[in-house]
């Protein structure tokens, strides 16, 4: 079972979060018609963007990435401006998205698949296979995860990426489903709840030494 250690929101005038990332000192979420900033210190919305954003967010180190129906636009946090635009695997059925390795990686809800494309022109590159629907897609330590939601239940699952093969299962407490997923950069996941308009914090297990990193607790 997951370990839920903290919740963020519900947001006023948010009822429903998509992707999620996180830039190192923000949260990012698409929550529909804009991508809000959150500091995961004190769970407050720094500022937002006013841009399409109804499925998955990825960061790269510099811009943001947004799915926006049928495309991936590429934006400069700073400014708010779309750079550049892609088309998206599946012409708008795409989910989940994550920066690694250089490329983007596009999760396909109901297609079961995720994707690896080339950022500066769309090609899909590689294909993964998932058995359950694909929500969020996220890589931290080499590992990939992605997470599901499927007939009212949902998990994190880590998988092969070259086989797809899943090696690990994450489940979410009941009535909790996941969206966007995002590594925290140590030993935690963002994960989007969908519908119930908040962002949620799970601890991820721990294999081996890793750099202290971790995810913020609720203060007291």
């Amino acid at each position: 079972m997951a370990e839920m250690v903290r919740e963020y929101g519900p947001f006023p005038g948010v009822d429903h979060v998509h992707g999620v990332t996180y830039d190192g000192r923000c949260i990012w979420f698409g929550a529909g018609e804009a991508m809000l900033a959150l500091d995961p210190a004190s769970g407050k919305v720094l500022h937002s963007i006013e841009v399409v954003a109804d499925a998955g967010t990825a960061f790269d180190g510099r811009h943001l990435f947004q799915l926006a129906g049928d495309r991936i636009q590429r934006i400069d946090p700073e400014t708010g401006c779309v750079l550049a635009a892609i088309p998206a695997p599946g012409g708008g059925r795409a989910s989940g998205l994550a920066w690694a390795e250089g490329t983007l990686w596009v999760g396909q809800y109901q297609e079961r698949r995720i994707h690896q494309v080339d950022p500066e022109t769309g090609t899909i590159l590689r294909t993964i296979e998932s058995n359950r629907f694909v929500t969020g897609v996220t890589w931290t330590d080499g590992e990939l995860w992605h997470g599901t939601w499927e007939d009212g239940e949902s998990e994190l699952r880590r998988v092969d990426p070259g086989t797809g093969a899943v090696l690990e299962t994450l489940v979410m407490p009941p009535g909790v489903s996941v969206s966007g997923l995002e590594s925290d950069g140590g030993d935690g996941f963002f994960c989007g709840g969908g519908s119930s308009g908040k962002v949620r914090a799970v601890r991820r297990p721990r294999r081996g030494l890793r750099s202290e990193h971790p995810i913020v607790p609720e203060k007291e």
